[in-house]
This record gives C-alpha cells, sequence and structure tokens, in this order.
C-alpha cells in the first residue's frame, strides 16, 4: 500500500545519536480497512480504497452502511484512496497498519491547517503596519497601506495581499524523516511538523 490514513496525536521530542533534541510529530496511523477494490474495467484506474476511525451508526447514512458492511467492517469516520504497492494484492477486509511503512525513511504528510477565520494583513501576511506611532500615527499601526488602485486603474488586481480567511487550507509536507514506528500502539514518529490540530486526520504517502 502506497500511503494509509492517521491521526495526529501532538508532538514531542527525541534524541539523535549525536544527543541533539529534535522535535517531532506523534501519529496514530491505521489499522486502515480496506473497504473497496477500484479497477481498471469498472473505475478506468487502479486503487484501494481505505476507512480510519470508528464512527457510531446512528450517525452513519444509509448508503454508507451498506457500503461498510460490504467490506464485512464498522462504520468508519475518514476515506482515501491509494494506489497499491506493485504485486500487492488486497481485498475488501484486509487490515493494513502501520508497519506496512517499515522500509521506508521518508513520508510525505497531508493534512488541513489550522483555521485562524477572518484575520488582517499583519497577521495574515506578516505586514509591519504603516508608519510609526512616533511619527503622530493613532490608528494606521495594523493597517494595510495604499493598494495603489487610483485613477488607473481604478479597481483592485486579484492576488492582492489584504485582510480575509486565514488558514484551514490542505498542506502536503513532503519528505519528512521517519525517526521511529512503534506497531504494538500504531504510532509513527516523524522529524518535524505536521499540519493540522490534534486529532486530525492526515494522509501518509511513501
Amino acid at each position: 500500500m502506497q500511503g494509509l490514513i492517521g491521526k495526529k496525536i501532538g508532538m514531542t521530542s527525541v534524541f539523535d545519536d549525536s544527543g541533539k533534541n529534535i522535535p517531532c510529530t506523534v501519529l496514530e496511523v491505521g489499522p486502515c480497512v480496506v473497504t473497496q477494490i477500484k479497477t481498471t474495467e469498472n473505475d478506468g484506474y487502479e486503487a484501494a480504497q481505505v476507512a480510519f476511525g470508528e464512527k457510531k451508526e446512528k450517525n452513519t447514512p444509509r448508503p454508507m452502511l451498506g457500503h461498510f458492511k460490504n467490506a464485512h467492517t464498522t462504520p468508519k469516520r475518514k476515506l482515501a484512496e491509494f494506489n497499491l504497492d506493485k504485486g500487492e494484492n488486497v481485498k475488501p477486509g484486509d487490515v493494513i497498519t502501520v508497519e506496512t511503512f517499515n522500509k521506508d525513511r521518508w513520508v510525505d504528510v497531508t493534512g488541513d491547517t489550522k483555521g485562524k477565520g477572518f484575520q488582517g494583513v499583519v497577521k495574515r501576511h506578516g505586514f509591519h503596519g504603516v508608519g510609526d506611532k512616533t511619527h503622530g500615527q493613532h490608528n494606521r499601526l495594523r493597517a494595510p497601506g495604499s493598494l495603489g488602485a487610483s485613477s488607473y486603474p481604478s479597481r483592485v488586481f486579484k492576488g492582492m495581499r489584504m485582510a480575509g480567511q486565514d488558514g484551514g487550507r490542505k498542506v502536503k509536507m513532503i519528505s519528512l524523516q521517519i525517526m521511529k514506528i512503534i506497531p504494538e500502539h500504531n504510532l509513527m514518529i516523524l522529524k518535524g511538523s505536521v499540519p493540522g490540530a490534534k486529532g486530525s486526520y492526515v494522509l501518509i504517502e511513501k
């Protein structure tokens, strides 16, 4: 399997062989259940759909209840598709664990960043504000300043760095080093940070 679904547990730090303290992220990876096999004949491509995270039956739509029943598993919270390794043969109902990454040293992780809501230009883009409060400014400290749109072009160009929705974007961190895998607890420790809040779901790919 080329990837699995995981959950961000939090951050910690580990010491490497030289004694250096390395900040790390702890992920709970799997166990994931294969719920469907996509084939070229039926779907136009080949992939495996996997599911992770328990969900109450009363909160699951009826079509999805039938989907999980066909895979001989309980309702799950998160679904995702991944390519299969060359020569790999899986079927619905198979359970894939974090041990599928035992031979890998680097992975890519995709997650949704923390949503910050509507933010001004200082927090969103790192602006310094207009002037300085020692120069007679009293209400410009966090303002964006001129937009440069006078009689020409008499409009605001698309893509201008202005106030607006910040965070809540899908971000992919590439080539994160696997520091340790703890299969008995389904844990993976990665070097560095991973997008998302504690408890959020992420996709881990080889």
